[in-house]
């Protein structure tokens, strides 16, 4: 079997498919969801902050790893800590990635059944047969289950055709198809009577929502929707090119996921604030409240609905395959390299893996509530499991390990590429990555464990 490593074919490939690794249902909700519970503008400003600060050299730390090594996550740690321990941060990274593509798998099919159902008509027409809708679907054995390994099996057959035909070219079709999506709803968002109120709510700070617990709040965020911790960006760099700019990259891709997740701001909140609906109406945002938001923000032009209504589960569908594509690729990168396998069959192995995960998650949610975990659903714990103890932890030892144990000669020739590029900024970003960037992620866990 050859042992030739596919590389990306273009600059834009490898922002495209790394802001798509980014840009998930973390941005189409999870960012709506958080600014609308703290206050609008004032969080996007801090949001921001911490992506500057903290998220983007984060990022780069997993880039010169990933490029460094030239190889799947597990054997790039390895390979710059010479047999030390560190390699287990590629392998918590690995097992992070394929629970989280296994229990994300079950809301990215409830997204693809709600695709489906929009295309015969509302879901329902009135708030009480929404919320009905959603608890007889997703409480049921068969078809949640159903449309959660769909959605497996459709990341499956991307990853499996490789780097540049599989993964760059999916981007390429993906993440301009989901702006223009994004797009489309939010100039009809904005058009509705009332709308203002819900723009003026993302534009305007209100400083005095400011507190310590919102601060920590958007720097988790800045975290969560980069996809730290679970070497997905040490994997996708793995496949850069030497003449890549890795701090220029990594802005780039900021950049996009930020502007994805401010456009879903503009998307959701001006229609909630046109029907009066609270902005901070929680994870049921997407599948009860913004259905209802829709057909009675579009009462009087039903076609509008009607489409609007397609296009958005249309966008939650794409969204989420930019992510479950990187989180099988990591796993299946592994399983290639590491047993010496086809990439076809190390893909299914992931696959699989994926599909038993997304199963008992489903089930746990659903018609079978008594499987549980610490008291918890087995969606919920390996949800709490990966967000708050393993995404956290991987991006702390990934600070650690480049700032503090790998050489500063390689470092210095990764930032630079092998001093072609100018390093006036390679002091600020050793010193944030050694010592801000630690502390932050240790206040993000004392914060989670209700500690300050």
């Amino acid at each position: 079997m050859s042992t030739v490593r596919g590389l990306f074919g273009s600059k834009l490939g490898i922002i495209l498919a790394t802001a798509g690794s980014a840009v998930g249902l973390g941005n189409v909700w999870r960012f709506p969801y958080m600014t609308g519970h703290n206050g609008g503008a004032a969080f996007i400003i801090i949001y921001i902050a911490c992506m500057l600060l903290l998220g983007i050299p984060g990022m780069v730390c997993e880039f010169i790893v990933g490029r460094h090594g030239a190889t799947n996550a597990a054997r790039a740690y390895d390979k710059l800590s010479k047999g030390k321990p560190w390699k287990l941060v590629g392998y918590m990274g690995i097992v992070t990635s394929i629970l989280i593509l296994g229990f994300y798998s079950v809301v990215a099919g409830w997204c693809l059944n709600y695709l489906f159902v929009s295309f015969g008509g509302s879901i329902a027409a009135d708030a009480e047969g929404v919320t009905n809708y959603f608890l007889h679907f997703s409480s049921g054995v068969a078809l949640p289950i159903i449309y959660g390994l769909a959605f497996i099996l459709i990341t499956h057959f991307v990853v499996a055709k490789g780097i540049r035909h599989g993964i760059e070219r999916a981007s390429k079709m993906l993440m301009p198809t989901l702006f223009i999506l994004l797009l489309i709803i939010v100039i009809s968002s904005c058009m509705l009577p009332g709308a203002y109120k819900g723009i003026e709510f993302l534009i305007k700070p209100d400083f005095s929502k400011v507190t310590k617990s919102m601060m920590l709040e958007a720097l988790g965020q800045a975290f969560f929707s980069l996809s730290l911790g679970t070497a997905c960006l040490c994997t996708y760099a793995s496949y850069f090119g030497k003449h890549i700019d890795l701090m220029r990259s990594a802005c780039q891709i900021a950049f996009v996921d930020t502007i994805v997740a401010i456009l879903a701001g503009l998307m959701i909140f001006p229609a909630a604030f046109s029907v009066g609906v609270n902005p901070d109406s929680g994870p049921s945002l997407i599948f009860i409240t913004l259905p209802n938001v829709f057909s009675q923000a579009f009462a009087s032009m039903p076609i509008v609905g009607y489409i609007i209504s397609i296009l958005f589960y249309a966008l939650l569908s794409l969204a989420a395959l930019t992510s479950t594509i990187s989180m099988h690729e990591i796993g299946t990168s592994f399983f290639h390299e590491e047993f010496n396998r086809p990439r076809k069959q190390a893909a299914w192995v992931v696959t699989v893996i994926a599909s038993v995960v997304c199963i008992f998650c489903s089930l746990s949610v659903g018609a079978y509530k008594g499987l549980t975990i610490l008291g918890m659903s087995i969606m919920d714990f390996l949800d709490y499991l990966t967000a708050q103890y393993l995404m956290p932890c991987g991006a702390l030892l990934t600070c650690l390990y480049v700032g503090w144990y790998i050489s500063k000669s390689v470092i210095r020739q990764e930032y630079t590429n092998d001093g072609q590029l100018r390093s006036l900024s390679f002091p600020l970003f050793m010193f944030i990555v050694r010592f801000v960037c630690p502390i932050f992620i240790v206040l993000i866990f004392l914060h989670q464990f209700g500690l300050i």
